[in-house]
């Protein structure tokens, strides 16, 4: 049996904090389009319609709106569990209202009929409108056979429009609620109920950009959480089995948190522009997902519970995280986590590739000349062991260079590093152990490129 892993860093004993990691949020936005249904049956958007907001659970307005040349509106966030009502009037055309308006619905969509223009006032809006509504004239002149079928038609079209407003709304309640109980188990620390409440938010609405990605990002802060504190009381437990079946519910947490934040990141970069209603909260989600995915992979490098699923979210997302985070100092580290996760899994080849890429722009990075050392070390090791089975006189020659050139990263690292950080003890103790076994002595590093690795596709 070829040994997978050189030195073990796994931490025992332990106690790992997990961050504080913020959950939104307290308010959302509300959008939608107005339509004018003309006598012909037709309809077309109404632009320049005026939407005056008041609250209705306490005596309140809200900033109004005009809707667009497209005759789409948009709130950027009311506040949530608060109800409006909206008053919509506009040139040539009978007011409306629409009551029952709650924070995070959206596509809402309001019809309008032909009339004079006028609109309703705050305490007949309160009241429910209930006036028929002006038209300027007389009585209806009796409709024709072709208005009384536009007439059915339209009658048709607003049912399926109520209906679909209905559900949304429906729909809309069940993510308020989710949110909020999820939320509160979450600062209560139950985090098993707030991950089934965020798991009640993402099935209410799946696909939306306008809440899906909030409730995994959410749902991943609260699997890493949960996954550190199985991982810290794991590693207490004096049962052997407790403590393996412990590590396991921990990598398993955080590959489902890292699975989650893609979701999160596709569901935002696909989502139709039509959907953004609001670009600013849009930016902040997806900056949400990448920085919970990145401290997600940290916390499963510095507890060593790395599943593959958690390292194919993170080619997925690190790039995206380099992209778009300008901070050098957060870039680094993210680069340097990517290159720990292969080396935590025992994946030499690609963690030396990660690690010397950032040596390339950074040669004297303390962890990536540890990280590069200790993989090359163990990948010399397992190659020199696997000749020995074929005889291979190459394999041999490629194993033994990658010791010295493991050998000379160690020794420089060794050499830099305070006798605190977190690899120096190891390191020594893996240079002294080349020297006398292997004949393998530290040698000046003039270059981080010898014996280049091909990384695995």
């Amino acid at each position: 049996m070829f040994r997978k892993s050189v030195i073990s860093f796994i931490l025992v004993g332990v106690i790992v904090i997990a961050g504080g990691a913020a959950v939104s949020a307290q308010s959302a936005p509300v959008t939608g389009t107005v339509e004018l249904q003309k006598a012909d049956g037709t309809r077309e958007p109404v632009a320049g319609a005026l939407i005056e907001v008041y609250r209705v659970d306490i005596k309140a307005g809200f900033p109004s709106a005009k809707t667009s040349k497209k005759g789409e509106f948009s709130f950027a966030g009311l506040p949530l569990g608060a109800t409006f009502v909206f008053s919509i009037s506009a040139p040539n055309t009978s007011p409306t209202i629409r009551p029952g308006v709650k924070a995070g619905q959206e596509r809402i969509l309001i019809s309008m009929s032909p009339g004079d223009g006028s609109k309703y006032t705050e305490e007949e809006v309160r009241k429910g409108a209930t006036a028929k509504p002006k038209t300027g004239g007389g009585e209806p002149a009796e409709l024709t056979a072709d208005q009384k079928k536009a007439q059915a038609e339209y009658e048709t079209q607003k049912k399926a429009v109520e209906d679909k407003n209905k559900k949304a709304s429906q729909t809309n309640e069940i993510v308020t609620a989710s949110l909020k109980a999820g939320n509160e188990a979450f600062g209560a620390k139950n985090y098993d109920l707030a991950i089934a409440k965020y798991d009640e938010g993402i099935a209410a609405d799946p696909d939306y950009v306008g809440s899906a990605p909030i409730f995994h990002n959410n749902r991943g802060t609260a699997l890493m959480s949960r996954g550190v504190d199985t991982y810290n009381k794991s590693v207490k437990a004096a049962d052997v089995s407790e403590k393996v079946a412990g590590l396991g519910k921990t990598k398993a947490d955080f590959a489902e948190a890292s699975n989650g934040y893609v979701k999160s990141w596709n569901i935002l970069k696909n989502a139709p522009a039509a959907d953004i209603a609001d670009r600013a909260n849009y930016e902040a989600t997806r900056l949400g997902s990448l920085n919970g995915s990145i401290a997600t992979f940290q916390m499963a490098v510095r507890t060593e519970q790395v599943d593959t699923a958690t390292i194919e979210a993170a080619k997925i997302l690190i790039p995206e995280y380099l992209t778009l985070e300008a901070d050098a100092a957060k870039k680094a580290q993210a680069s340097l986590a990517f290159a720990d996760l292969y080396r935590v899994v025992g994946d030499s080849e690609n963690a030396i590739a990660a690690y010397k890429k950032i040596l390339e722009s950074s040669p004297n990075d303390l962890d990536a000349l540890a990280g590069a050392g200790l993989s090359l070390v163990n990948l010399g090791y397992i190659e020199i062991e696997n000749a020995k089975a074929t005889n291979d006189k190459a394999l041999t020659e490629d194993g033994k260079q990658k010791l010295q050139e493991g050998s000379n990263l160690l020794g420089k690292y060794a050499g830099a590093a305070p006798d605190t950080h977190k690899y120096k003890a190891d390191a020594v103790a893996l240079i002294d152990t080349l020297k006398k076994e292997q004949n393998v002595t530290p040698q000046k590093v003039t270059t981080t490129k010898a014996a280049t690795v091909k990384k695995k596709p």
